[in-house]
């Protein structure tokens, strides 16, 4: 993963020089990988003034490289002022972090679908997805039951997916896993057999049912994976390779973007 937007190439807004492209670069990366967030979560995060961060937000608005959202609820306002704004990255700018060659690896994928057939694609979306999945196993599998979530997450981190785990808000307990980025998001929204093999990967590590709630490549902000609370009883089931997706985990299926930036304006749900 590029260390910045600033590498991809991508918007003049990226391509100033020496330190505003730079504070501008990880402004934009923060924000991919804990928005939507405020803009005083930002400042506090990069050491910057209320007025300087201000300054990249609104040229990384002209550009198109972020969006603003207003929190959901009225919780989310700072005393008696206007409601907080969240900033949240574009479609535009999440593609200044994705790898080169989607057009390739699509191409590619379609003719072999087209020759050998969709099955085709689910093994090598399978395949794929093995070395992953035998990387990360030893990892998970040393972690305490109720880290493994957790330690997948910074697994995840590791190879360029900036992943999070969070408590689950359904009733009921469990974890989510959060994926603000997908390396493969152009490519998965095609073939979704990419997304589906990594959930299937994500059970087996974890040794309980997952379920696919939001994905990026079928538009949601964050790659959202709801893990079962069986995988933090204590039992020592991870790496079961007999579990399974639980019913209705499709990587099609969809549900609201959440965020675990903790800040003194997190108390809303941003949209």
């Amino acid at each position: 993963m590029p260390s910045g937007p600033g590498h991809a190439g991508s918007g003049a807004s990226l391509t100033g020089a020496g330190t505003e492209r730079d504070t501008r670069a990880r402004v934009a990366r923060l924000i991919l990988e804990h928005g939507p967030v405020t803009a005083s979560a930002l400042g506090e995060r990069v050491g910057l003034t209320p007025a300087a961060i201000r300054r990249h937000l609104d040229v990384l608005l002209a550009e198109g490289m972020i969006e603003v959202r207003k929190a959901r609820t009225p919780q989310a306002r700072r005393g008696r002022g206007r409601p907080a704004k969240w900033f949240a990255i574009t479609d535009e700018g999440r593609s200044a972090f994705v790898h080169a060659y989607d057009d390739l690896a699509t191409s590619a994928l379609r003719f072999l679908a087209e020759t050998a057939g969709e099955h085709a694609v689910a093994e090598f979306a399978r395949r794929q997805i093995a070395d992953l999945e035998r990387r990360y196993r030893p990892v998970v599998q040393d972690a305490p039951p109720h880290q493994r979530v957790r330690t997948l997450a910074e697994a995840l981190s590791g190879d360029g997916y900036a992943a999070a785990a969070a408590k689950a808000p359904q009733p009921g307990g469990g974890e989510q896993l959060c994926q603000h980025h997908c390396p493969v998001a152009h490519v998965a929204a095609e073939f979704p057999q990419l997304c589906e093999a990594e959930t299937e990967a994500f059970s087996r590590l974890l040794g309980t049912p997952v379920q696919r709630l939001a994905t990026i490549a079928h538009g949601d902000g964050i790659c959202t994976t709801h893990v079962s609370s069986r995988s933090l009883s204590g039992k020592d089931g991870g790496g079961d390779p007999a579990a399974s997706v639980a019913p209705g985990g499709d990587a099609g299926e969809r549900s609201p973007e959440r965020t675990h930036i903790n800040d003194e304006e997190s108390g809303g749900t941003p949209q």
